[in-house]
C-alpha cells in the first residue's frame, strides 16, 4: 500500500492540474456515482490527509483512496494514457489538462459536510500543517501490548506510514517490529523519526532512509531478505506481521539489531 508521501505528491500533481480551474469532464466510473457530473464546477481545492486524497468540487468532495494498486495520473488533452482505460475509476478533465484515476481502492462522491466521516478517525498527519506529535505520543502509547510494528501502521495513531517505514524505522530505532509497544522505548523518538523520515522523502520519487540513493542501497532492511546488515552484516530475516490475515504486511529486520523484547 503506498505511503503518505505518494499520496502527498498525488495531491501536489493534482492541484497543479486542477485546482482553481473549470471541471469541462467529470467522468466517474463506479456504478453508485455514474450519473454524477461536476463539469462546469471550479476545483476549489485538493489536499491530502494521510492515505486520503479530497478534491473538493463546488459544494461536493471527491474522496479517494489508493490502497495496494491505485495511481492518479496526470496527462494533456489527446494523450495516449499508459495504463488500460479499464482500470479508470474517475476522469477529470479542464482546458489543459487530464487527470485519471486507475485501480482506485476508495472512490466515492461526497457532501463537504461528510468529509469528517471519511478522515475524521486518522490521527494527526504527518505531513499535514496541523500535525501535533504530542497526540501522536499519546496515540502511540495508548497502544500499549499491540506490537509497535502494527501501532505504526494504524491510521488511527499517526496518519501516513507504510510498511517501507514502518521496517525503517524499527530498525533505525533498535526495535523488533513484535516488540509490544509499551517495550518499545523512547516513544517521543520514534514519533519524530517518523515524521522527519517521511518529511525528508516527501519530494523524492525515490524513497531513501540510508541516505544513499543508488539503487539497491536506499533501504536498511525493507526488502532485503537474506541480505547482510549494512550495520553488523547478520542476515536480513523476513516475517509476516498484522492483527489479522487480511492485513498481515512483511516485516524485515535483523536479529541482532533488533532484539525481539516480549511482553
Amino acid at each position: 500500500m503506498p505511503e503518505g508521501d505518494t499520496v502527498w505528491r498525488a495531491a501536489n500533481d493534482l492541484r497543479a492540474a486542477l485546482a482553481e480551474k473549470v471541471l469541462t469532464t467529470c467522468d466517474v466510473r463506479v456504478p453508485r456515482y455514474a450519473t454524477v457530473d461536476l463539469s462546469g464546477h471550479r476545483v476549489d481545492s485538493v489536499a491530502s490527509r494521510g492515505k486520503h486524497l479530497l478534491i473538493r468540487v463546488g459544494e461536493a468532495s471527491i474522496h479517494t483512496h489508493l490502497k495496494m494498486e491505485g495511481q492518479w495520473q496526470i496527462y494533456l488533452p489527446g494523450e495516449r494514457w499508459r495504463r488500460p482505460a479499464h482500470q479508470a475509476r474517475i476522469i477529470l478533465a479542464t482546458e489543459d489538462s487530464v487527470a485519471v484515476g486507475f485501480s482506485l481502492g476508495i472512490t466515492e462522491i461526497l457532501e463537504l459536510g461528510q468529509e469528517q466521516e471519511a478522515v475524521g478517525h486518522l490521527g494527526p498527519d504527518l505531513l499535514g500543517t496541523d500535525w501535533d506529535s504530542f497526540v501522536a505520543v499519546e496515540n502511540l502509547r495508548a497502544a500499549d501490548s499491540v506490537p509497535i510494528g502494527i501501532a505504526l501502521l494504524d491510521q488511527r495513531v499517526m496518519a501516513g506510514l507504510g510498511n517501507v517505514y514502518r521496517n525503517e524505522i524499527c530498525f533505525l530505532r533498535g526495535i523488533h517490529p513484535k516488540t509490544p509497544t509499551h517495550r518499545a522505548g523512547n516513544l517521543d523518538a520514534i514519533v519524530d523519526l517518523s515524521f522527519r523520515t517521511i518529511n525528508v522523502n516527501k519530494s523524492r520519487r525515490i524513497r531513501v532512509t540510508t541516505g544513499d540513493t543508488r539503487p539497491g542501497r536506499q533501504t536498511w532492511v525493507y526488502g532485503r531478505r537474506g541480505k547482510p546488515c549494512r550495520r553488523c552484516g547478520t542476515r536480513i530475516r523476513e516475517d509476516t506481521l498484522g492483527p489479522d490475515q487480511l492485513t498481515e504486511r512483511n516485516i524485515f529486520f535483523c536479529p541482532v539489531c533488533q532484539p525481539f523484547t516480549p511482553g
